[in-house]
């Protein structure tokens, strides 16, 4: 799954990991202090960004650019050399490369929106109010300012996709190829064609769209961490609670805790659900495809025993989703005035305009979604761990290794129950 398209890739994986945060600590440690001296002047302390596309301009973005830029050389030159010959090294560590800093570049664009809703905001709020001096040009002029930031968010997201989906199907090419070159060892394993066919592109696909979503999350909480906590000095009283220093990014991890927790207890049991689920189902398909070329297959009992097989499973899934989307979708729901109840104090205190309100209302999104990285993709992950399962058994029986415990469990329970050996695992 990995090594056919990483080089080494526990190995490039853990330095990824290791690298990224050293990188990070170091720019908020040291960065902040040496990009100064390199020319790259910080906003003065009380000045606010500009909210047009000169934003991405400012001396903090440009230093950035280039630490980005030098961390990246000098991970992706170590590992395309250490890569040796590796015919996908390109793709897999200079297109992630790619992948990670347009996801980076995406966030900033939601900071530049950030920034543009404080002043759209107050100028709402003082129109609203009947404040003088206020004319339609003022919001004209605003909106003219989000379009243009519109505009180059279209333009990075249309980019970014187009080269990802290139960078998936190269993935699941990988994975096909080196499947494909075993295929006289595991043409008689249980499903063969479709974990080539089908289980590989489910597998690329969706883990690349959890991986970009991770590393969104990650990039977020670099940038938004910060913003959150100059944001923190204008709520100083929290319900029931009190006065708590940074009192919106504890609440943000709280929060998001909460809810992570809440839904992997929920949900533990659904991902073996899921993989027993293919299993019943590839066993029913392969007996009907069997039935098309054989008449003495898919005869009328064997049909009906193993679709009492997909009924049980399903109706059991249906079952463990029930609560799972009770737990799910009370979270979801209570995040939507979680925000507003804590903020009760400050507003009625009158410590915030509208416009501040929609920066922090914004800021804690962001942080609070960054946290629920797990909550925002359960049902995928759950997905992903039943393709995975059905990989790691199809990757065992070519290793001529012991197939993982769900299988001999599954082995055993056909053997003991008598079912059709068409439904066993290889």
């Amino acid at each position: 799954m990995f090594h056919s398209f990483f080089p080494q890739p526990k190995a490039y994986f853990t330095s990824l990991c290791v690298w990224t945060v050293a990188c990070i600590l170091f720019w908020y440690w040291a960065g902040w202090d040496i990009v100064p001296s390199l020319g790259f002047a910080p906003l003065a302390e009380g000045q606010e960004p500009p909210i047009d596309l000169s934003f991405f301009l400012v001396p903090d973005n440009l230093g950035f650019y280039i630490y980005f830029l030098i961390c990246v050389l000098l991970f992706c030159g170590f590992w395309h050399i250490r890569a040796g010959n590796h015919p996908w090294k390109i793709w897999s560590i200079w297109g992630s490369a790619l992948i990670i800093f347009s996801t980076y570049f995406g966030v900033q664009i939601s900071v530049a929106i950030n920034n543009w809703r404080r002043p759209f905001g107050d100028l709402l709020q003082n129109a609203l109010t009947k404040q003088p001096g206020i004319t339609v040009w003022n919001f004209y002029d605003l909106m003219l300012i989000f379009a243009q930031i519109a505009f180059l968010s279209m333009f990075v997201s249309i980019i970014t996709d187009f080269f990802v989906s290139h960078y998936v199907f190269r993935w699941r090419t990988a994975m096909n190829n080196y499947y494909m070159s075993m295929w006289e060892k595991v043409r008689h394993i249980e499903g063969a064609s479709q974990r080539i066919q089908e289980d590989t592109m489910r597998f690329a696909t969706i883990l690349e769209g959890l991986g970009i979503m991770l590393i969104n999350s990650v990039m977020t909480l670099v940038v938004f961490l910060p913003i959150l906590f100059s944001l923190s000095s204008y709520v100083s009283e929290l319900p029931v609670i009190g006065e708590v220093a940074h009192a919106l990014f504890w609440l943000a991890l709280g929060w998001s805790t909460f809810g992570t927790l809440l839904l992997a207890f929920a949900g533990i049991k659904l991902p073996g659900l899921n993989f027993r689920n293919q299993r019943v189902e590839a066993a029913y398909r392969k007996e009907l495809v069997f039935g098309e070329d054989h008449e003495d297959r898919a005869q009328p009992p064997l049909v009906t025993e193993l679709f009492s097989n997909v009924r049980k499973n399903y109706f059991r899934m249906y079952f463990h989703y029930l609560y799972f989307n009770v737990a799910r979708y009370f979270y979801i729901q209570a995040d939507a005035l979680f925000l507003l109840f804590m903020l009760v104090p400050t507003i009625v205190a009158g410590k915030i305009t509208y416009g501040i309100y929609q920066q922090i209302a914004t800021a804690f999104g962001q942080v609070s979604n960054s946290f629920q990285y797990l909550v925002n993709s359960w049902t995928t992950i759950i997905e992903l761990l039943s393709i995975h399962k059905r990989l790691v058994a199809f990757e065992a029986a070519i290793d001529d290794k012991p197939l993982p415990e769900i299988d001999q469990r599954y082995l055993e329970r056909e053997e003991t129950d008598g079912e059709l050996a068409a439904d066993r695992p290889y």
